[in-house]
C-alpha cells in the first residue's frame, strides 16, 4: 500500500540552517587539517634530523647540537605553547641519539 503524504517544509529554514553551519564545520575541519599537517611536518623534520645525526660520518658534535637546537626552535615556532611536550617527546630521543653517536656520558 502506497500512501501519498505531503510534508510542508519551509525551504529557507532548512537551507539557512545548513548554510549557516557549513562554514563553521568547514572551518573546524580546516583547522584540524592544518594542525594534522603541522604535526606531520614536525614528525618528518625530527626524523630527518635524527637520520642526519645518526648517519653523517663527518658530522661533528657541535653541528649535531646545532641541528638539535634548530629542530627545537622550529618545533616551538610551529607549536609555541608546547615546549613541555617537546621536552617530553623529542628531547630525550635526540639526547639518547647524541649519546650513542658520540659516546657521551
Amino acid at each position: 500500500m502506497a500512501s501519498n503524504v505531503e510534508v510542508e517544509c519551509d525551504g529557507n529554514r532548512g537551507g539557512d540552517l545548513m548554510s549557516d553551519s557549513e562554514p563553521v564545520v568547514q572551518s573546524a575541519v580546516s583547522e584540524a587539517e592544518q594542525e594534522r599537517r603541522k604535526l606531520r611536518r614536525l614528525q618528518v623534520m625530527i626524523s630527518m634530523v635524527m637520520s642526519v645525526i645518526s648517519q653523517d660520518p663527518k658530522l661533528t658534535i657541535e653541528e649535531a647540537s646545532e641541528l638539535a637546537a634548530g629542530a627545537k626552535t622550529a618545533a616551538l615556532a610551529m607549536f609555541p605553547d608546547k615546549e613541555l611536550a617537546y621536552d617530553i617527546l623529542y628531547k630525550p630521543r635526540l639526547q639518547r641519539l647524541m649519546n650513542e653517536r658520540f659516546r657521551l656520558q
